[in-house]
């Protein structure tokens, strides 16, 4: 079969064609016209947005951290102060191999492991563009051979700043603290804007608690960098605002004194003026160098420091918990007489042991037979126990407490230091709420002489003794007096009024008081006689030997060796000057002594001679005469027994304990 051949339609595929052409060309029109609307877009609606971002592309802003104020002490010696320093830098996101890098960082500027692992901890921390610091206080001979390889690390670079420093190292260590570099805890906390480019923190002591003082507020500069990162120039300069320089009530020379008095063994030291509840010395035995964590301890440092036994890193001022012993007595004593349950001329015979009624568990005098009949100023002069007990009897622990936690005891005093413990006053509704278990009468009795549930901090102790030499008046202790916004700028005096009324509503009670806390210290038959001798001023005190381990029989202990003893005492003495008008209080406490006057008297006594020598106006020495200070108001001497042969009071029963129950 023959097949017919398709006869060619030229009409149809013309139009065909024309349709196709006119399809493309109106696709071609659409997508010029998308083109030209996001040419507009971009050039004409978003200008400004993708200008500036394209500026972003070639200038970078770098902040500039403030500088941290200085510290002071109350005369201007520099405390903690900035040093210029460098150190090395890594931007992350501009590093390929972080690995190979730090080897090869590693074979020019020596990099040890606690550098290393600092790094890796501050990496996991910060976000990639984010300069990471890799090691700190580089030396010039490291800045010289990184200077010359700088081409062979992109993304690392040296990088200027200020170092803190405390010149007088271990001194103040317990005071101010330290900055450290800041952690993924700090991070948290801290207002990033505020904290831009900024690397340490305050850690503890005044650079923690002052942190928003000491601080100030970040700047930050335009530069110009090229394709590397590298800056090629400065466009503009915001600068920061540096923090308010602090000056502290301490004064160096008593605080150096104070340390020195102790020679190495363990124990507390606080001084306050009772006018205005200034710190002037505050002292922590041992201690240690603050300088070692600026820029992050090493692990052998650090070792050494949590596992050395006498604990070198625990503020005994504020932390230190102990019993207060016999120092607890003047207190209670201006209690019996405020609450009119004794008048100064009342007084108890002391026969050598105290019974509570109807009980025949006997607590004991220091004295074998006892001290005879007493009055206020001798129970005091004599750190008569048998006195004690029977007013803490009398008074209850109701009233007991309620009246020793008006000189703050039991809580802490509020001083503009973080971390202060609280310590024990005991009470009824302390010892339900701890042991679950109703209050006993002995434990009055023993309360009365600082033993038993006590617990008190060297810090609290001295806020007291401030008190009680300031007529009652209440000043909460304050380590800072005064802040500064430049170092050319006048001194901002911060104010501390009294927190509350005076304590004292008749000053003849405290009168009585303070003339046997004189006794204790003037008087030949007083527990600390010969502490005064050779000062100007009357010096008021008063000691405390306080046991650590109960009583397990009526035997007497006979064992004088003054090392056996330290191992079972804690010794304390609290003394004023002048005892007529004070302007200094002091309280110290030793963790092993073995007598409170004999131990820890003459540490006291050396704050204040450091202290008197601080003064301009303090009258030349004068010896006192045999019988106490002329005009002091103390009673006639008449006949009495003999000076206790030891110089200390001790409980009947002591059941203290290391650390508050």
């Amino acid at each position: 079969m023959k097949l017919r051949r398709a006869i060619k339609d030229a009409r149809s595929e013309g139009e065909l064609f024309r349709r196709r052409a006119l399809a493309g060309f109106a696709l071609i029109l659409l997508g010029l016209a998308g083109l030209i609307g996001r040419y507009v877009f971009l050039q004409v609606e978003h200008y400004d947005e993708f200008a500036t971002r394209s500026q972003n592309n070639r200038v970078k802003p770098i902040p500039i951290p403030p500088a941290r104020g200085l510290i002071y002490d109350r005369n201007g010696v520099l405390l903690a102060n900035n040093v210029p320093a460098f150190r090395l830098e890594v931007v992350p996101e501009q590093v390929d191999d972080m690995k190979a890098l730090l080897a090869q960082l590693g074979q020019i500027i020596p990099l040890s492991q606690d550098d290393l692992d600092a790094f890796h901890k501050q990496l996991k921390q910060s976000r990639r563009f984010e300069s990471v610091p890799l090691k700190m206080r580089l030396t010039e001979d490291e800045i010289d051979r990184f200077a010359v390889n700088r081409w062979r690390f992109p993304g690392v670079d040296v990088v200027p700043y200020l170092n803190r420093r405390y010149p007088l190292g271990p001194l103040f260590a317990h005071v101010i603290g330290y900055v450290s570099r800041i952690d993924a805890d700090d991070v948290a906390r801290l207002d990033p804007a505020r904290y831009k480019g900024t690397t340490h923190v305050g850690r503890i002591g005044i650079e923690r608690s002052y942190e928003d003082v000491l601080h100030g507020t970040p700047g930050y500069e335009l530069v110009e960098v090229n394709a590397n990162g590298q800056t090629q120039r400065v466009l503009q300069t915001h600068p920061a605002t540096p923090g308010r320089n602090i000056y502290l009530s301490i004064d160096e020379r008593i605080q150096k004194a104070a340390e020195q008095a102790f020679d190495g063994r363990p124990g507390a030291a606080v001084a306050i003026d009772p006018r205005n509840g200034q710190v002037l010395a505050m002292v922590s035995v041992p201690t240690y160098d603050p300088n070692l964590f600026v820029d992050g301890i090493s692990h052998a440092d650090y070792d050494a420091l949590t596992g050395a036994p006498d604990k070198p890193l625990l503020n005994r001022a504020i932390r230190g918990v102990y019993p207060p012993g016999s120092t607890v007595k003047p207190y209670v004593a201006l209690g019996g007489l405020e609450l009119g349950l004794r008048t100064p001329s009342d007084t108890v015979l002391s026969t050598g042991t105290f019974y509570i009624p109807g009980q025949s568990r006997g607590y004991r005098d220091d004295r074998r037979g006892g001290f005879g009949t007493v009055d206020l100023r001798k129970a005091i002069m004599w750190s008569v126990n048998t006195y004690f007990y029977k007013l803490s009897l009398d008074m209850g622990i109701d009233r007991f407490s309620a009246w020793m936690g008006k000189f703050g005891f039991g809580r802490p005093t509020g001083i503009d230091l973080d971390g202060e413990a609280s310590g024990v006053l005991p009470s009824r509704e302390w010892k339900a709420r701890r042991f679950k278990q109703p209050w006993y009468p002995g434990e009055t009795v023993i309360a009365g002489i600082g033993q038993g549930y006590w617990a008190v901090t060297p810090l609290q102790l001295a806020h007291a003794l401030a008190t009680l030499a300031g007529r009652g008046v209440p000043h909460a202790p304050r380590l800072v007096m005064a802040t500064q916004v430049g170092v050319d700028a006048p001194k901002l005096p911060l104010s501390d009024p009294p927190s509350g009324p005076s304590l004292v509503t008749n000053q003849a009670s405290w009168q009585a008081v303070e003339q046997g806390m004189q006794m204790v210290v003037n008087d030949p038959r007083g527990t600390g006689y010969g502490l005064g001798k050779g000062f100007p001023y009357t010096i008021a005190g008063k000691s405390g030997t306080a046991e650590r381990y109960s009583r397990r029989g009526d035997a007497y202990n006979e064992n004088k060796n003054l090392a056996y003893l330290a191992s079972r005492h804690r010794a304390w003495f609290e003394m004023f000057a002048p005892a007529e008008d004070p302007r200094i209080a002091v309280a110290v406490v030793l963790e092993q002594g073995a007598w409170g006057a004999s131990s820890a008297g003459p540490i006291a006594r050396k704050i204040l001679d450091a202290w008197l020598a601080t003064q301009p106006d303090a009258p030349p020495d004068t010896p006192l005469p045999p019988e106490g200070k002329p005009g002091s108001g103390l009673p006639s001497s008449a006949p009495t027994p003999a000076a206790p042969t030891e110089p200390e009071d001790l409980p009947a029963e002591a059941a203290t304990q290391e650390t508050p129950p």
